[in-house]
């Protein structure tokens, strides 16, 4: 068996380098984005009438359990890529977010619908930030503005998108089981663009950091003081944590809009 290298293996760094994996990545983002907003609509409306839950009240505690899980996987997700590899995370975002469509159809009690956010919320932490990651990783240090840029884009259009669809189909075949079979879609091709085509990233990370000056073991900050200085005592990281803090923040308030309770009850919509 040839044991010859091929060049071609060798990461590049660079946009245009990368360009068919880097746009295979904005697609996947796009199919992440999906599955969160494929309730948004929908949820409020289900509450009510299903469940006999007032919408404010169910609205908070499934955005409350969906945003401390994601949280607290985007603070582990960086990490885990790292010793993992970034593909293994992504996949396993997805394989956590199978059972959610599923839940969400068939669910006899709210707490069902809760148990379905909290898996969406650590899938979501797996998988939106580690393709923000692996983005970062193949443009290098002259295109990470636009790599962000670029992801956020495809996933919050892809957001709004998903609230539409379900939206217009729980109006015109009812709130269950018919706006989650997209979700069932948006998780089979996720997964399957992930697992046959998209190609791990962590040796463009590693060949930039070798372009870089060595730090010694002992000068490393640890997992500690890097959460201090983004978040605290560095002025221009604090101030982005801050920053993405908010705009969550706003997002998940503007649920408790008079719209957010579904375009079925929302007289301004129609």
């Amino acid at each position: 068996m040839s044991t010859s290298f091929d060049k071609s293996d060798q990461p590049v760094l660079g946009l245009k380098a990368n360009l068919a994996q880097f746009t295979l990545l904005i697609v996947v983002n796009a199919f992440v984005g999906a599955m969160v907003d494929m309730e948004r609509s929908i949820l409020p409306a289900i509450a009510e009438q299903e469940f006999m839950l007032a919408a404010r009240t169910a609205i908070l505690s499934f955005i409350a359990v969906f945003g401390v899980s994601k949280a607290l996987t985007n603070y582990l997700a960086g990490r885990f890529s790292d010793v993992y590899g970034r593909k293994a995370i992504l996949i396993t975002g997805w394989i956590v977010a199978i059972p959610v469509p599923f839940l969400l159809m068939w669910a006899p009690t709210w707490g069902w619908i809760i148990a379905a956010n909290l898996l969406l919320g650590i899938s979501q932490g797996l998988t939106w930030s580690t393709t923000v990651i692996m983005k970062i990783d193949l443009a290098g240090p002259d295109n990470r503005g636009t790599a962000m840029g670029l992801n956020e884009f495809a996933g919050y259009f892809a957001v709004a998108g998903a609230a539409l669809a379900t939206g217009y189909v729980a109006s015109n075949w009812g709130l269950r089981p018919q706006p989650f079979y997209l979700g069932v879609g948006f998780v089979a091709i996720g997964l399957g663009l992930s697992v046959f085509l998209v190609r791990e990233t962590k040796q463009h990370a590693e060949l930039e950091a070798s372009l870089h000056p060595h730090i010694a073991e002992d000068d490393r900050p640890t997992p500690k003081e890097i959460f201090q200085k983004t978040s605290f005592t560095d002025r221009n990281l604090s101030s982005a944590s801050q920053a993405g803090l908010v705009n969550n923040l706003n997002d998940g308030m503007a649920w408790h809009g008079d719209c957010s309770r579904s375009i079925l009850h929302c007289p301004a919509c129609h």
